[in-house]
This record gives structure tokens, C-alpha cells and sequence, in this order.
């Protein structure tokens, strides 16, 4: 074989062609002993374009990050290692490895780079639009891209399992502690928040008041017009309640006609008085029922945590329970605050 010629026209009379390069090898690079861009695979020449890239030299377009094994020193025109590691100049976040060997006659020699993306293969393949075709039939890079996307479909699969899962999660917890006839808190839900407010108060927090609603005339209600009317008063009387209190308040139905209000924050007993009130003559308003008028009213007691040195939760569900029973024994429809050792 003459010694001067290329080692591109050198291989390319021993019966190895570019083209036939590029089959086995779609991201080969071909360099002269000067540096200069010979040859390159199809899959390379996709992602170097579109301008020109033989005729260029190598340092147009990457940079040499590492060389291992090198059997002489050459600069980074010439990389002239074994395993190399190489950036895009136009894509710096996409790195490149690969092997290079010495190729061409004594005196003509050449370098023949064989490159694969490694673990930036995704990141390449949707940067350039890269299909099947753009690889060797024998290159796994496909393999390990769909591998990829499997365990990343597997994963938002997981992620959206979990995110259901703990919407069932809060829905159900939700449930436990909501009444399903009228959707306002349930009893249990009521006793966390009151333990709460006792616990707050006793290292300084905002003080409260316990509010025992009873509905009166509810059971003629029931008697005289089915429990589904009965159901549509407990309803009507809840969305007062709940309209009547502020936000941050605390409106559960404790059971049968029964209902407790939690009370937060700045409010003093001229201030719960007329609120009970208000309640109060609300829920004597006539509701309609399937067109026909019914009428209930309410009795109303009430503990305020600011009457006690340290409030426990068992003293003031009894003592508004007390006042509730002296707001009945008045003739019902009445609102009463129990004091310490009085009912107001």
C-alpha cells in the first residue's frame, strides 16, 4: 500500500468504505494526523450539521474532556487515546464517550473514533430527533432508551397511584370526621378541635367559647311529616349555624337534633349573647318543606373559657350543658351563658 496516501483512501482501497463505516459504526468519526474531520457516520454527521464537517478540523466541534491510555502525547487536534470523553461545542450539556484507534500506513496515520452518548443518550435522542435507524442494529442504546422510558411511565404510574391513594386517604379521613346527613363536622372531629382550643389557651392562646344548640319542636316535625322532612329542617338549620359563625369557628353536629359551636378568638358575653340570639330567631323562621311552613326553634347554653382558670373539656361540656338545661327550663327559645358558679 503507498505510504502517501490518506488513511481515508488508504482503508477505502482495502474495501472498507465510509458508508460501509457507517453501517456498523452510525457515529464514527475519522480524523487525519492532523486533526481534520475525513469521514463521518450518518448519526454523527446529523448531529454536527447542517453546516460542514468534512474538511473541519476536530476542534470545530467538540472538546477533549479526558483521555485514558494514551500511548503518546498529541494535543486535543489529535486525541490519539484509547477512551476518550468529549462535549459538544454546539450542546455542552450533551457529552460524548468513546474509543479511538490508530488507523492508515506508516507515515499516514489517522485516528478512528467510535462515539456513544452514554448516559446522555435520552437527552440526545430528543434534542436531535434520533430514531432506531440512527443506530447500529447491535448498539443496546435503544434497548437501555426504551428500558428508560419504561421505568419512567412505571414511575409517573407510581406517582399517580401514590397521589390517589393519599386522595383516598384524605377523603376517607374526611368522611370519619364529617356528619354525612348535613356535611358539617361530627362529634369526633368536634372533640379534636376542643381539646385543641383547651390545650392552646393554656400556653397563652386565644380564648373560646363552647356552644350547645338544641333544636325545640324538632320531634313534632318528625312525628307529624316523615323523617325525610325531618332530614330537610337538619339540613336547613345546619347552613344557619354554619352562616351565622366565623371563619376559623367550628360547627359539628353532635347527633339526633344536637349541635356544638366552637368559638374563637376576641368575642365577650354581650357578643355571644346577641349571637345566640340571632341564631335563635333565624331558626324560628318558617322553613318550607315541600311547600308546607315547619317551625322549630332552639335552646342555646354556653361555657366561655375565659371563666375559668385552666378550662378543662369535661367542666365546660357539663356546664354548658347546664346552661342549655336552664334555657330550656326558662320556656325554651333562649340563650344562656353559664358563669362560675352562676348561669347568666
Amino acid at each position: 500500500m503507498n505510504s502517501s496516501l490518506s488513511p481515508c483512501k488508504a482503508v477505502l482501497q482495502g474495501g472498507l468504505s465510509p458508508a460501509a463505516l457507517g453501517e456498523l459504526m452510525p457515529m464514527f468519526l475519522w480524523l487525519d494526523r492532523h486533526g481534520v474531520i475525513c469521514a463521518a457516520g450518518p448519526t454523527l454527521m446529523k448531529i454536527l450539521g447542517p453546516g460542514p464537517v468534512v474538511g473541519t478540523a476536530f476542534e470545530t466541534h467538540f472538546h477533549l474532556r479526558r483521555a485514558r491510555a494514551r500511548r503518546h502525547e498529541q494535543d486535543e487536534a489529535h486525541p490519539g487515546g484509547r477512551k476518550l470523553i468529549l462535549m459538544l461545542l454546539s450542546h455542552p450539556e450533551i457529552g460524548l464517550r468513546g474509543t479511538a484507534v490508530e488507523v492508515g500506513p506508516e507515515g499516514a496515520e489517522g485516528m478512528l473514533l467510535n462515539l456513544t452518548f452514554g448516559i446522555h443518550l435520552a437527552d440526545a435522542v430528543r434534542e436531535f430527533g434520533l430514531t432506531e435507524g440512527d443506530f447500529a442494529t447491535s448498539d443496546l442504546a435503544i434497548e437501555l432508551l426504551y428500558l428508560r422510558e419504561a421505568k419512567a411511565a412505571v414511575m409517573d404510574e407510581l406517582r399517580a397511584l401514590n397521589g390517589r391513594l393519599e386522595e383516598a386517604r384524605r377523603a376517607a379521613e374526611r368522611q370519619a370526621l364529617t356528619d354525612p346527613l348535613t356535611g358539617l363536622a361530627n362529634r369526633r372531629a368536634f372533640d379534636a378541635a376542643l381539646q385543641k382550643a383547651v390545650r392552646a389557651q393554656a400556653h397563652g392562646g386565644a380564648p373560646f367559647a363552647l356552644v350547645l344548640v338544641d333544636l325545640d319542636h324538632f320531634k313534632q316535625v318528625n312525628d307529624h311529616m316523615g323523617h325525610a322532612a325531618g332530614d330537610q329542617v337538619l339540613n336547613w338549620a345546619s347552613a344557619i349555624l354554619a352562616q351565622e359563625v366565623r371563619r376559623g369557628d367550628v360547627v359539628a353536629r353532635a347527633g339526633g337534633d344536637e349541635f356544638v359551636l366552637l368559638l374563637r378568638g376576641a368575642i365577650d358575653r354581650a357578643g355571644l349573647q346577641t349571637l345566640g340570639r340571632r341564631m335563635i330567631a333565624r331558626l324560628e323562621e318558617p322553613c318550607l318543606v315541600d311547600g308546607t311552613p315547619c317551625r322549630i326553634s332552639a335552646s342555646i347554653g354556653i361555657a366561655f373559657s375565659r371563666d375559668y382558670p385552666e378550662p378543662e373539656v369535661d367542666r365546660m361540656l357539663a356546664d354548658a350543658d347546664a346552661a342549655l338545661y336552664e334555657a330550656k327550663r326558662s320556656g325554651r327559645g333562649r340563650c344562656s351563658i353559664h358563669a362560675a358558679g352562676a348561669v347568666a
